[in-house]
């Protein structure tokens, strides 16, 4: 007994799949990748999954090895640029929920569905029931709903990020009442490499491990939040630059809530502040 594989049937197959887990994974961890990117991360994949196929079509468990801890690596490296560590282990593992979640619905859609032309078909049905199923378990998640996509604009420039929703940032600046959110140094240094801010605030704050303290606070030109599939345009926002690390999961920004609620005063983007 033995069995014909169109390379090209069963690449396709893997790309459309492997896209639609990409896609999904991005917006559970709110990953700033393109989707350029994710159909580059998802090509890739499917092109290592067909190569495996091939040369390890005799060693079942190195296949597996390979499948399982490799393959999948690759393709969120490639397709999401997901760092090494807790993160990558993070999406992993999600990747897996995703991927069961994704063939029950692609199951329970097909015996509606019988002809084997519509793959396509039964994959984009797939893709929305299983977006809807990961709303509804995100509802019901505080956390999983805290992080998003942040754009921020600044002197012509802009970079999108991925942000944290902190119900815990109260920080606000003391003279025009704003909402301050917080970005990390590295990010603020490439968005302001070209163009550097005319003005400074100074952000008095406390935090676990250090009583009192100072960041400097600047107005962006723009923010764009991106959450659950809406946009959030926010004018002239306050960030202070952190003077270290955010976070151990990848996020670049902390996002004061206040924001997301109009508490802000969008129209003050010279009032008097301490310059530099």
């Amino acid at each position: 007994m033995y069995y014909e594989l169109y390379v090209d049937v069963f690449f396709m197959v893997n790309f459309t799949m492997d896209a639609i887990l990409l896609i999904l994974l991005k917006k559970l961890l709110a990953c700033p990748a393109g989707y350029g990117r994710v159909f580059a991360g998802a090509a890739t994949g499917a092109a290592m999954t067909c190569i495996a196929i091939v040369i390890f079509r005799k060693t079942p468990v190195l296949r597996f090895v390979v499948f399982h801890g490799v393959i999948n690596v690759v393709m969120m490296k490639a397709g999401l640029g997901i760092k090494w560590g807790r993160e990558l282990f993070r999406g992993w593992v999600l990747l897996y929920i995703e991927s069961f979640l994704l063939g029950g619905v692609f199951q329970f859609v097909q015996q509606y569905i019988r002809r084997g032309s519509m793959f396509f078909l039964l994959a984009v049905i797939s893709y929305y029931l299983v977006s809807v199923i990961w709303k509804i378990i995100l509802f019901f998640s505080e956390k999983g709903n805290r992080y998003c996509e942040v754009e921020v604009f600044f002197g012509g420039k802009n970079d999108r990020l991925r942000g944290l929703i902190d119900t815990g940032n109260t920080l606000s600046d003391t003279i025009s009442n704003d909402p301050v959110s917080i970005i990390d140094r590295a990010s603020a240094r490439r968005l302001t490499k070209e163009k550097k801010p005319e003005r400074f605030r100074y952000i008095p704050y406390h935090s676990i491990g250090k009583k009192e303290g100072v960041m400097p606070a600047f107005r962006l030109d723009k923010m764009q939040i991106i959450r659950d599939g809406n946009k959030i345009n926010v004018e002239y926002p306050l960030v202070a630059v952190s003077e270290e690390e955010l976070g151990s999961e990848n996020y670049q920004m902390i996002i004061n809530p206040d924001i997301l609620t109009g508490g802000k005063k969008n129209g003050d983007k010279s009032g008097s502040s301490t310059s530099v």
